[in-house]
């Protein structure tokens, strides 16, 4: 399994409200993309954190990132939900547990 996690800058004025309908987005969206095995999204506890908000996807294999990557679906969503509200971010890619349960991972 490949566990794609990207870490995104908040732009200023970006509120509770406005995070918590990047959450929603990020579930309803993702889990359409049939290279997508598992999403996970979040909002940092710590309020200084400089990277407040992530978005978490299991892939079963490192094959699957490019066509992730290229989805219209991820496309529409990055537009739509991420880019408006954020002004940086992080990607990286995590080999788990081979054949394993992405619940588990």
């Amino acid at each position: 399994m490949i566990e794609r996690l990207i870490l995104f800058k908040l732009r200023a004025g970006v509120d509770d409200d406005v995070v918590d309908t990047m959450m929603r987005e990020t579930r309803l969206r993702l889990l359409k993309i049939p290279s997508v095995v598992a999403v996970r999204c979040g909002q940092a506890v710590d309020r200084e954190c400089e990277w407040p908000f992530f978005v978490a996807v299991v892939l079963e294999t490192s094959d699957k990132l490019s066509a992730f990557a290229a989805d219209p679906v991820w496309k529409c969503y990055l537009d739509e939900a991420i880019l408006p509200n954020t002004t940086g971010r992080i990607v990286l890619d995590f080999k788990t547990v081979p054949g394993g349960d992405p619940l588990y991972c």
